[in-house]
């Protein structure tokens, strides 16, 4: 059973029609919005900050969501996927945007729509992320535009996480 538990008596809270790994951590002030997956050995810790994740989106396998305390709270957009093993840190994702497996994007970095943070890659406290590019390495630099292929990829990734889901209720 997942371990869903309250900080200072603020409960965690959660849409409509959400999947919450029977092993997914969720404590303190976070909100989910509808249509969202939490994956196996997820960590979202709302103890010291609060964490705000819009619809449609997916936190994968072994991904750790968290906050800076009296600093950065936490912000994920609709239709985000944060890929297995990533950590999202006191940081604002907006909508569209995947998160590559493994990796880091810290404090007050801003990442905007339609943004693919590379595999491995480390966006560092207060980088800000243009829309509608690649960014990789360490630290993350912008790379190139993404294709109109990757635009599709961002609008159909949350979709198929929604069917993924499906397949655990």
């Amino acid at each position: 059973m997942a371990v869903i538990l309250p900080v200072k008596d603020i409960h965690p809270k959660w849409g409509e029609n959400c999947f919450i790994a029977p092993n997914a951590t969720i404590v303190g002030e976070v909100r989910i919005g509808n249509n969202c997956s939490v994956w196996f050995n997820a960590v979202l810790r709302g103890d010291v900050n609060s964490i705000s994740i819009g619809d449609d989106t997916n936190i994968q396998d072994g991904a750790v969501v968290h906050a800076t305390y009296l600093k950065a709270a936490t912000t994920i957009g609709n239709r985000v996927s944060v890929g297995h093993n990533a950590i999202v840190h006191g940081c604002t994702l907006k909508d569209h945007i995947l998160v590559g497996m493994g990796a880091i994007i810290m404090d007050n970095a801003i990442v905007e729509e339609y943004t693919i943070i590379a595999a491995g890659s480390v966006v560092l406290e207060n980088t800000h992320c243009e829309s509608g590019f690649i960014y990789a390495g360490t630290p993350a630099k912008k790379i190139k535009p993404i294709t109109e292929e990757q635009r599709a990829l961002l609008n159909k990734l949350p979709d198929n996480y929604i069917m993924y889901a499906d397949w655990f209720r």
